[in-house]
């Protein structure tokens, strides 16, 4: 889950910034371009741990937020690399940080809300060091699973090793029919024509599938078919939602390529999925035909149907953000989209303003 980055390093071009499948020497990557085709095994490897290293970032970040009032979040810290003090991010990135967190865990928990109980599996792509299964285990029964590199499951099995609170929930809940499972796996094996089978998900179930800043890395098509993969296979329904950069093409986001393109990192699936509504129907491509959403990040926080007013108010309060125009720019080029079908997600997403 790469970060939101800061806008200054976008106008400055020095610090850069830090993404899922960057490639070193200034060298943009071209569409549908991943690392089975890279020249040199080493620099595909070199790309691979720093797309794996990204979940680092991401849980800083959340950290910060959490540390100064803006998310409530009891497990994160068990993730937390040990001895290592929080380091506090700007305004920005904690309010962005904040946005991404609570629309996400808003469409999850509607989904999972559902009156018939019916949506009972989330599989997670690229979940590095997320903390939303313990979260959600606390109020839904769920079969969670979470596929990432073998490097980042191997931490989240070691924070269960150290944590004695994280072992402890997953024994509590586990008797109340909740499960989770850690998958290791390089989500491109998956887009192959001999895909391997991913061991404990139930194919019957209705399923949501979550992708927070990892697929916007791989190729277009690559992106696509791992997507087929799930959507293919599953005989429920199926919800999909995504939280990627849009709007490469206005001002803001020129300056926002070209500062990524310089450092060598590509966000594949940007250009392709440029917009709100190239991403609805991107959704409808992915057979998800009964209904599509896109909404950007201040979109969002500006909608009280997403948060409400008194709780944007308690988020404004808590540090001074005078950069109110450069939080409307970055806000505006990041978006959460959603698309489904089946009468579960119709139920739970059909109300939500698109």
């Amino acid at each position: 889950m790469a970060d939101i980055p800061n806008l200054n390093t976008l106008r400055s071009g020095r610090g850069g910034l830090r993404g899922r499948g960057f490639r070193r020497g200034g060298r943009a990557i071209p569409e549908n371009d991943d690392s089975s085709t890279l020249p040199l095994e080493s620099e595909a490897q070199a790309r691979d741990r720093l797309i794996q290293q990204t979940d680092n970032d991401a849980s800083a970040s959340r950290l910060s937020a959490i540390e100064l009032g803006y998310l409530n979040d009891d497990y994160a810290k068990e993730f937390a690399q040990p001895g290592v003090p929080v380091t506090r991010r700007y305004p920005i990135i904690n309010r962005g940080t904040y946005v991404r967190s609570q629309a996400i865990d808003h469409l999850v928990g509607l989904a999972l809300n559902d009156e018939a109980q019916a949506c009972g599996q989330v599989i997670s792509l690229g979940a590095g060091s997320d903390t939303r299964y313990f979260r959600m285990s606390q109020n839904y029964r769920v079969q969670y699973h979470e596929l990432d590199f073998e490097a980042n499951v191997a931490t989240k099995r070691g924070a269960f090793e150290r944590s004695s609170e994280l072992s402890l929930h997953k024994k509590m809940y586990t008797k109340t029919g909740t499960a989770h499972y850690l998958h290791a796996i390089d989500l491109r094996e998956l887009a192959s024509d001999d895909a391997p089978t991913l061991p404990d998900i139930d194919w019957t179930l209705p399923t949501l599938i979550l992708s927070e800043c990892c697929l916007c890395y791989l190729a277009p098509d690559t992106a696509s078919a791992v997507i087929n993969y799930f959507t293919s296979r599953l005989k429920g329904a199926v919800g999909l939602v995504l939280y990627e950069p849009i709007r490469p093409n206005d001002a803001f986001g020129k300056t926002m390529v070209s500062n990524l393109g310089s450092r060598g990192i590509h966000m594949q699936t940007l250009q392709r999925y440029h917009s709100l509504e190239t991403q609805r129907q991107r959704m409808k491509l992915a057979g998800l035909g009964e209904g599509q959403g896109a909404r950007d990040i201040y979109q969002i926080w500006e909608s009280e149907a997403w948060i409400p007013k008194a709780e944007r108010e308690r988020v404004e309060a808590l540090e001074w953000l005078d950069e109110i125009e450069e939080w409307k720019l970055l806000a505006s080029h990041y978006c959460v989209a959603w698309g489904w079908k089946g009468d579960v997600f119709s139920r739970a997403w059909e109300g939500l303003k698109a």
